[in-house]
């Protein structure tokens, strides 16, 4: 994987809802300027949510996501419907598209309700313009109040102006496109994993063990990201392996200014790094940079309260294949188990797939995230914090299980003063 590819946890997501026959998939072909996505007269076309990287300017690179219809029945329609719904768990920004030659549905306002809910951008899409006869104008405001109650009539005022679109004709595609660019700008103005921690001229050293469960020929994100953000702020990366580390900092003049390394080998890492000398690890970072830190700092205390039987949710956010000594099966519990000393329940996630039913568990604890977006990141926490039930991450359980959560967060200014509380 090229140091130059930006992943899609990284690109802004950009998802088409609508119901079925709206024109979604006409209108994401039109705005990819592909055919990317099926498009035909029958309803129902699209059967599963369709995703394309492409570049979006002047948002950059953003995946584009076109999503089955909202009012789809039946079993399978309500699968769909469902699939749909844990879209919106990953958008950044929302395009509702409504059929202009049906005007606002039961459907149109429940899916504006979902998504003022979870607080996602909204730009509002008529379709099929080439119908309405030069009835644009006076047709925005009613349909502002129809798809909003009465009760949420400052939801109304607050609404991007509605745009109507011909997805046949391709009118407004590039006012579309404006639109949704004005929509994300906020959203795509995100800080770097180092902001406030590195400056320029610090010499930084990065501890990556290669081990049987290390990709091969490649880094994981969040190193990648981290050698990134350390090269954009003019500071020094030094790469070591965590065997060759103690003769690494004995051959360095003077002490490095920060230590970051793979959590897995925290508490060896510890042992060498001089006790001055600030240290973190990559999964820690990813946890700030995703918006979780301070509840994952809150909550890695339920580490403490486990017993026998008590269940514990594992969570990861990309498939691959296991190795004998994978962290997530295999050293996360073995770890855990010491630690508390008894036998927890656990259970492992991976993928988009997470939980419908956080209340059963003691604890959950995720992986760095590296491969989901900030949005499902955050809505993953709150679906955990609503139930009550705490949610911290690798790098923070580990730190924490080894003594060094403190001296490994220090640094960090969102943290400050949180062990005091």
């Amino acid at each position: 994987m090229s140091l130059n590819a930006v992943p899609g946890a990284e690109r802004l997501h950009i998802g088409f809802f609508g119901n079925r026959n709206a024109g979604k998939s006409s209108l994401v072909n039109r705005v990819t300027e592909q055919e990317l996505a099926v498009v035909s007269d029958k309803k129902g076309t699209t059967t599963d949510p369709v995703r394309k990287s492409m570049e979006l300017l002047p948002l950059g690179p953003v995946v584009i996501i076109d999503t089955p219809g909202f009012d789809d029945s039946g079993s399978l329609g309500d699968l769909r419907v469902r699939k749909t719904k844990e879209i919106l768990n990953q958008t950044d920004i929302a395009v509702l598209v409504i059929d202009g030659s049906r005007g606002i549905t039961a459907s149109d306002r429940e899916l504006a309700g979902i998504i003022r809910m979870k607080k996602i951008p909204l730009v509002v899409c008529v379709n099929k313009s080439e119908l309405l006869e030069g009835q644009e104008k006076e047709k925005e405001e009613e349909l502002l109040k129809s798809l909003f109650s009465a009760e949420d009539e400052q939801a109304a005022k607050s609404m991007p102006k509605v745009i109507f679109v011909s997805a046949m004709k391709g009118t407004n595609i590039f006012e579309l496109k404006e639109m949704i660019g004005r929509e994300g700008k906020e959203a795509a103005e995100k800080p770097s994993m180092l902001d406030g921690i590195v400056k320029r001229g610090d010499r930084v050293v990065l501890v990556i063990p290669i081990d049987s469960s290390a990709p091969k020929a490649r880094l994981i994100l969040p190193q990648q990201m981290v050698i990134h953000d350390l090269l954009i702020k003019g500071a020094e990366a030094v790469c070591v392996k965590d065997t060759e580390l103690e003769g690494c900092l004995a051959r360095m003049y003077g002490e490095p200014d920060l230590v970051i390394t793979d959590s897995q080998v925290f508490g060896k890492v510890a042992k060498l790094v001089p006790e001055q000398v600030p240290l973190t690890s990559f999964s820690i970072l990813m946890a700030r940079y995703k918006g979780l830190l301070t509840y994952a700092c809150q909550s890695v205390t339920a580490l403490d309260r486990l017993k026998d039987g008590s269940r514990v949710l594992i969570s990861e956010g990309c498939t691959h294949h296991r190795m004998c000594d994978d962290i997530g099966s295999y050293k996360l519990p073995n770890w855990v188990r010491r630690y508390a000393k008894c036998e927890p329940e656990f259970r492992l996630s991976s993928g988009h797939g997470f939980t419908e039913e956080p209340e059963e568990y003691a604890a959950i604890i995720h992986c760095g995230g590296c491969m989901l977006n900030e949005r499902e990141m955050r809505f993953r926490m709150k679906q955990a914090e609503d139930a009550g039930v705490p949610m911290t991450n690798y790098g923070i359980a580990i730190a924490y299980m080894n003594g060094i959560l403190r001296r490994s967060t220090a640094m960090l200014p969102e943290i400050r003063g949180i062990f005091e509380k």
